[in-house]
C-alpha cells in the first residue's frame, strides 16, 4: 500500500522483522515544520540548486537485477529546509533479500504497489531537484533500473552524495557510516534501515552540510545522472523467484524471510588475475579486490555484488591483490600498510561503486559468473 506522504518519521520502539513498518504521524496535508537555523554570514550562493530531493531506498540486494521494496523522499528547498516527505513500500515480485537488514518480509510486501504503480508520484517528488543520497551512485542506479524496467524515464539530472560532501568540507568523521555523519551533528538515528528515518536523519545531517558549504564558498560535487532508456528483463531473479539451490528464492537460499544471516563461503572466482587495476580504466572479471574498514552499505553485501560482477574477493593484501577499496586509506590497518608497500591501487567505496557499473569480461570469456559450488581459495 502507498505511506502517507506526510507520515512523520518512526519513534523509538522494536525493531527487525516484527517491527511496524508504517510509521504513524499527522494526518495527510498537515504541513511539516522545520526548526530553523541562522543563515551563513556570506551571500548564498547563486550557482547552488534550487532545491533537493533527498532519498533513501531499501533494496533486495546491491546487484543490477535487484529491486526496490521501499522508497522515502524528503523535498528541501533552496537552503535545505523540509518542505514536506512521503514514503512507501514497493512489491519487488520476488524474495525480499537480507530481511536481518530491513526487515522486510514478503508477508509485509504482498500488499503493495508494484513499483510501475508509485513511478508517477515519485517522480513528481524528485522532479527539478537535485537527488541527494548517501552512497548516491547506488540508490541512482537502482532508481534509473526500476524506471528503465517500468519504461519510463526519471526526471533526474543531478546527483549529490553526502559522502563526498563530507569529504570536500573535511568533516572529522571516523568513517563513512550514515550514522557517524547524523553523530557529527546531532541527529538521532531511531530505526537504521528504515527507509523513511534514513532519508530524515540524511536530510537533517544535509542541512548544516550545505550551510557550511555555502559559507565556506564550497563548490557542491554535483554529478551527472543518466538514466536508462530502455532495460533487458534476462534475469531470472527478476518478475518471479528463482528455484535453484542457493538462489535467492530456494530452498537453500541465505535470504529466505524471517531467516538469520547464514554463513557461507563463496565459490572460487572461475576468471584468471588479469593483474592491477590501472587509474582510468575498467575493472576487469578475474581481479582480486580487498575491502578495508567501515562501508556505507552492509559489507557482504557489497562483496556479493562484486563476486557477481566476476571479480575475486580477497581476505587480505597481497603483491596480486588487484585493488584496495577503502574510505580510510590512512587509516594504519594492516590492509592499507600493504597496499602502500605493495603499490595496490586504492580508492573509495563512491569510486568503487562507479567502477562495478562496468566491469570488463575476461579475456576470452562471455563475462559470466557461474552459479556457486564450492569454496573459495585463499588469498595467496
Amino acid at each position: 500500500m502507498l505511506e502517507d506522504r506526510t507520515t512523520a518519521p518512526p519513534t523509538e520502539g522494536p525493531k527487525g522483522p516484527d517491527a511496524p513498518q508504517a510509521p504513524q504521524g499527522p494526518a495527510r496535508g498537515e504541513a511539516i515544520a522545520a526548526t530553523a537555523a541562522p543563515g551563513p554570514a556570506a551571500p548564498w550562493p547563486t550557482a547552488y540548486p534550487s532545491g533537493y530531493a533527498v532519498v533513501d531506498v531499501e533494496t533486495t540486494g546491491l546487484s543490477r537485477d535487484d529491486r526496490i521494496i521501499s522508497a522515502a523522499v524528503y523535498r528541501l528547498d533552496a537552503r535545505g529546509d523540509v518542505e514536506d516527505h512521503w514514503y512507501t513500500l514497493v512489491n519487488p515480485q520476488r524474495d525480499p533479500g537480507p530481511v536481518w537488514i530491513h526487515g522486510l518480509t514478503s508477508d509485509k510486501l504482498a500488499g503493495a504497489p508494484l513499483f510501475a504503480d508509485i513511478a508517477e508520484e515519485f517522480a513528481a517528488r524528485l522532479a527539478d531537484r537535485v537527488l541527494v543520497a548517501h552512497n548516491a551512485v547506488f540508490d541512482w542506479s537502482m532508481i534509473a533500473r526500476e524506471y528503465a524496467r517500468a519504461e519510463r524515464t526519471a526526471p533526474v539530472r543531478q546527483r549529490l552524495c553526502t559522502i563526498a560532501l563530507s569529504k570536500e568540507l573535511g568533516l572529522p568523521l571516523p568513517n563513512h557510516k550514515l550514522e557517524s555523519l547524523a553523530a557529527h551533528f546531532g541527529v538521532v538515528q531511531r530505526q537504521a534501515h528504515h527507509a523513511l528515518d534514513d532519508a530524515r536523519v540524511l536530510a537533517e545531517a544535509f542541512r548544516p552540510s550545505l550551510h557550511a558549504a555555502a559559507g565556506d564558498g564550497v563548490r557542491l560535487p554535483l554529478l551527472e545522472c543518466r538514466a536508462l532508456t530502455e532495460w533487458s528483463d534476462g534475469s531470472a531473479r527478476i518478475g518471479h523467484q528463482s528455484t535453484g539451490p542457493g538462489s535467492y528464492g530456494g530452498a537453500n537460499s541465505s535470504y529466505r524471510p524471517g531467516s538469520w544471516r547464514p554463513s557461507r563461503k563463496r565459490p572460487a572466482c572461475p576468471y584468471p588475475n588479469p593483474g592491477r587495476w590501472q587509474d582510468g580504466k575498467p575493472l576487469q572479471q578475474g581481479m582480486r579486490v580487498a575491502f578495508s574498514g567501515d562501508t556505507s552499505v552492509e559489507r557482504e553485501l557489497l562483496e556479493d555484488r562484486a563476486f557477481e560482477a566476476g571479480l575475486h574477493i580477497a581476505t587480505s593484501v597481497s603483491r596480486l591483490t588487484s585493488l584496495l577499496v577503502t574510505n580510510d586509506p590512512d587509516s594504519g590497518t594492516s590492509k592499507t600498510t600493504k597496499a602502500r608497500a605493495f603499490g595496490t591501487p586504492v580508492v573509495d567505496e563512491a569510486a568503487f561503486g562507479q567502477l562495478l557499473q562496468d566491469v570488463a569480461p575476461a579475456d576470452g570469456t562471455a563475462g559470466s559468473v557461474p552459479p556457486p559450488g564450492g569454496p573459495a581459495p585463499s588469498d595467496g
